[in-house]
């Protein structure tokens, strides 16, 4: 993301429905999946601002990773510098089986190969550790919102479940979230790339009310475990063999 983003991205995460509730879905998966103590070591990847793992230094021990030096720059705001990594070309400068907890939110479509990325995470992880991604889902929203973001690519739930194949990987979990508001935001995009509107709207402030209900529908339908057919966003947490 470019500095513009990452500022727009310190201004609203807070509270904003999809970026709270993301965080609140993640902590609950993993919970679910493994126990997690504070003798457990996370990191973070593509940890932007920083406020998803801010919050989980409430439950174990955190580290952060981003290669871009705006993100850096808040890292270091709420970080000491020994938590604080960036890339070595593909590698995170970290040795084999450190790590009890991977995660990377809205990180994968970013990288131009995927695939390089969840064999690192394997790497990184000891046997049993857990990883949780989640990432944009289904190429008919592709829009300017994805071009700002700089993604490669959104993703259907096949494709990413390959990403972890079962040689290395027990799935835990992974479906589509964001279920209801699909059909709105499919309409809202196509009609944007009609009439050639400007992008970067989906991030404005709401009234708290449907602030709220969006975020209630996010979490709760993916807490729910029920099949998805499709959706805005896909979640997967899985455990490494």
């Amino acid at each position: 993301m470019n500095d513009l983003e990452y500022a727009r991205l310190a201004r609203v995460e807070a509270d904003h429905w999809y970026y709270a509730g993301k965080r609140h879905l993640v902590r609950a998966l993993l919970a679910r999946a493994r126990p997690i103590g504070r003798d457990d070591l996370l990191l973070d990847c593509g940890a932007g601002t920083g406020r998803f793992a801010a919050e989980m230094q409430a439950y174990c021990r955190v580290l952060v990773l981003d290669d871009h030096e705006q993100a850096l720059r808040l890292l270091r705001e709420r970080f000491r510098p020994e938590q604080i990594f960036g890339l070595a070309g593909d590698r995170v400068p970290l040795p084999d089986g450190a790590l009890d907890v991977v995660t990377a939110l809205d990180v994968l479509e970013h990288t131009p190969d995927d695939a390089v990325v969840v064999r690192e995470f394997h790497r990184l992880l000891k046997p049993g550790g857990v990883v949780a991604v989640t990432v944009p889902a289904n190429m008919a929203l592709w829009s300017e919102w994805d071009v700002a973001l700089h993604h490669h690519r959104r993703y259907t739930r096949p494709r990413l479940r390959a990403l972890f194949p079962a040689a290395d990987w027990d799935v835990d979990y992974v479906n589509y979230t964001n279920v209801p508001v699909f059909p709105i935001v499919w309409l809202i995009r196509k009609w944007r790339r009609r009439l050639r509107l400007p992008g970067g709207l989906d991030d404005r402030p709401l009234p708290r009310w449907l602030n709220a209900l969006l975020r209630a529908q996010f979490v709760g339908l993916a807490l729910a475990r029920v099949p998805m057919p499709f959706g805005v966003s896909l979640v997967l947490v899985a455990r490494r063999r």
